[in-house]
């Protein structure tokens, strides 16, 4: 069942949870012969557009892939750039996201940070686990791979325990035990940098998604941007496994 909104504004069907792999900030900073910390930098002010876009639209989920797992291989000293920024950006944004009554979740293992890091995670959290407006997930040091052996971690030492039996492992339970279990899974996916894989993100949870691929590289992706991907998104006929009668069917009861 599809589990987009529909905007009265402008007929457009509204995803109710976006995930965007912010993609190019790297190739931006090199083609203005500028160090690659510069185009993190640029992208950092580029979530700011993105957030007002999603919340002007009514969606109520964005998770944006902003360190893999995978991305510790890159430079030292542009991972350690990358942590610092991450610092910099939790303190600076910490009240606007709860004036603005956005809810803020760092997604994945988050053990391999820093103390310090950590600390200020949990801190920003707990300043907005309350707001209930637009659900802001950030994913660092994630992986779709990780997710799904963490999950099958917890329902093995379920089964060791007596808890359950592994007879009743099934799709709805092992959902359960996946990140942004409790929210929509995506509707949409987007990625700029014009690379068109998903690399390792959400795995299980992109099922489903749409996906949608952008030339603009994360630090030149604005509004407009995401609007025209909304817009691509709102053309589809989500189908589910169903034909398209059936979906016509369905939406003329």
């Amino acid at each position: 069942m599809s589990s987009e909104n529909l905007s009265t504004e402008n007929g457009l069907k509204i995803p109710r949870h976006i995930a965007i792999i912010m993609d190019g900030n790297n190739r931006w900073a090199k083609e203005r012969r500028l160090p690659g910390l510069a185009g993190h930098k640029a992208g950092v002010d580029c979530v700011r557009s993105v957030i007002e876009g999603c919340m002007e639209m009514g969606v109520e989920a964005l998770t944006l892939f902003a360190f893999s797992s995978e991305n510790w291989k890159r430079p030292p000293l542009e991972v350690k750039g990358l942590m610092e920024l991450f610092k910099l950006a939790l303190d600076r944004e910490a009240k606007k996201l709860v004036k603005n009554n956005i809810r803020l979740r760092v997604v994945g293992d988050k053990t391999a940070f820093s103390s310090s890091l950590q600390a200020k995670i949990e801190k920003v959290e707990g300043m907005t686990q309350d707001c209930d407006g637009l659900h802001l997930n950030i994913a660092a040091n994630y992986g779709g791979r990780w997710d799904i052996v963490s999950a099958a971690q917890r329902l093995a030492e379920l089964c060791q325990s007596g808890s359950i039996q592994p007879a009743d492992i099934n799709e709805t339970l092992f959902a359960q035990n996946i990140s942004l279990a409790d929210i929509p899974e995506p509707d949409l996916c987007i990625r700029t940098g014009g690379e068109q894989r998903i690399s390792n993100f959400l795995i299980w949870q992109f099922a489903y998604t749409e996906l949608f691929f952008s030339d603009a590289y994360w630090p030149d992706f604005d509004k407009e941007h995401l609007k025209k991907a909304v817009v691509d998104y709102s053309g589809r006929q989500r189908r589910f496994g169903k034909t398209s009668e059936q979906v016509e069917a369905e939406s003329n009861a």
